[in-house]
């Protein structure tokens, strides 16, 4: 996610590095590679005159600290730029009608369905929404049969009339179906269309007019770069959306459109999709973006997924079998699958300030924990339980079970012993802290 852009302002502040002051020159260059950047990202280019002509205008009206170089105001002023470019202040989605309808918008391809989907799972389990999905697109074939397949993958019931070509009427009877049975939350998914055919844009302005949602959110693909912006600015134009949902920013994009599109539009973007599993999507912060940009990381969003997989309970209980020296391998297991539910791992890795940059060219794969759930699944209940026991004999049958070797079954033995004594070390006041924290922080 904005790889090469982070890249590429990273170099454009090495030319401030070692300066002493400020100066219309250094900063002049610096701006101009910055500007370069930007565009390359494919970023609308009046977006990115303005961006720079503005802190530009900020840099040289700064009184430099002495204990600040040039290069980290620089940083400092363009983060901030950043943050107000994309939207300043996190948008929130408004549901306030029972139930509450939101209208997805958006070309052929861009994702809706999909987004839809990963929607109402997200409101679902974060909000504790009861919701309904709406197959409203009557023309692509298939349509409605990959709504139903993902409303069973997210336990979310899916409202469709086979026969029907109407999907004014269709979305109309579907809200009418929620208030008789009780769903609190109508997610209308239509078809796609171009901005340019009439009679497309006029169906969905009439679903719009039919339904009057709470929300109407343009999805669009972030790979299409400018046209991105171009489209949304069209549709905006006959729907006034309430907000923009980004889908693919995980892929080879250049990201610009997240930078031009708030400007362009005067509409926040709302959320954006990283990845193709169902829980790939999230909230958009624009200050937590302008940091991952600029490689800062993103370490309130690590935390934030580490506390929805956070139980009290469980750890209260691990805490306890820690200071008894009987942490086992089932408890490892059940570890490993809490930071499997968190997402995609380099991801989360790339959250960590400093890392992203180191990991940029590593492939680190999502079965990367995949031989070890092999290992352990290969053992007895008992050998999980007693570690101790795992004699030459038995690593052996596991390398076999596992379709390992006993070289991978010694090593996660030895780190597994290596951690086990390591949790142990950090047990008490420091574990019983810690879970006050996390506790605080979740309220």
């Amino acid at each position: 996610m904005f790889d090469n852009l982070s890249e590429r302002l990273e170099r454009s502040f090495k030319i401030l590095k070692g300066e002493g002051k400020i100066t219309e020159i250094n900063v002049a260059e610096t701006l101009k590679d910055v500007r370069r950047a930007l565009l390359d990202a494919d970023v609308n280019y009046k977006v990115a005159k303005n961006f720079t002509d503005t802190v530009k205008e900020k840099a040289l009206g700064q009184n430099v600290l002495t204990a600040v170089k040039p290069s980290q105001l620089m940083v400092k002023i363009v983060h901030d730029e950043l943050t107000k470019l994309m939207g300043g202040d996190t948008a929130e989605i408004e549901l306030k009608n029972r139930p509450a309808v939101i209208l997805m918008s958006g070309l052929q391809g861009s994702g809706k369905t999909t987004f839809s989907g990963k929607l109402a799972r997200m409101l679902k389990m974060k909000k504790n929404r009861k919701p309904l999905l709406v197959a409203c697109d009557v023309y692509r074939p298939a349509a409605i049969e990959q709504l139903k397949v993902l409303g069973q993958q997210v336990e979310v019931p899916v409202y469709s009339e086979p026969e029907s070509k109407n999907p004014v009427q269709i979305a109309l009877n579907a809200i009418q179906e929620a208030k008789a049975k009780g769903y609190d939350l109508v997610i209308v998914d239509t078809a796609g269309r171009l901005a340019i055919d009439e009679q497309m844009m006029n169906e969905i302005e009439a679903i719009k007019n039919a339904i009057n949602p709470d929300e109407t959110l343009f999805v669009v693909d972030a790979m299409t770069g400018q046209d991105a912006v171009n489209t949304a600015r069209e549709f905006n134009e006959r729907l006034d959306f309430n907000g923009v949902v980004l889908t693919k920013l995980d892929g080879d994009t250049r990201g610009g459109a997240a930078l031009s599109i708030r400007t362009v539009v005067n509409k926040p973007i709302k959320f954006v999709g990283t990845g193709e599993k169902l829980d790939a999507v999230d909230q958009f912060h624009p200050a937590r973006m302008a940091d991952r940009i600029l490689g800062m990381g993103d370490i309130v969003s690590l935390v934030e997924r580490a506390q929805e997989q956070y139980d009290e309970e469980e750890a209260k209980r691990l805490q306890k079998k820690i200071q008894k020296n009987q942490f086992d391998f089932n408890d490892f297991l059940t570890q490993i699958q809490q930071i499997k539910k968190m997402g995609n791992l380099k991801e989360l890795a790339s959250m960590i300030p400093g890392v992203g940059k180191a990991i940029k060219d590593i492939d680190i794969d999502d079965n990367a924990f995949k031989s070890i759930e092999a290992i352990i699944y290969s053992m007895t209940p008992q050998e999980r339980t007693h570690p101790e026991i795992l004699n030459g004999s038995r690593r052996t049958r596991i390398a076999k079970g596992s379709g390992t070797n006993i070289q991978e079954v010694n090593r996660l033995l030895k780190q597994f012993d290596q951690t086990r004594k390591m949790m142990k070390m950090v047990t008490g006041s420091k574990m019983a802290g810690m879970m006050q924290k996390m506790q605080k922080m979740k309220k």
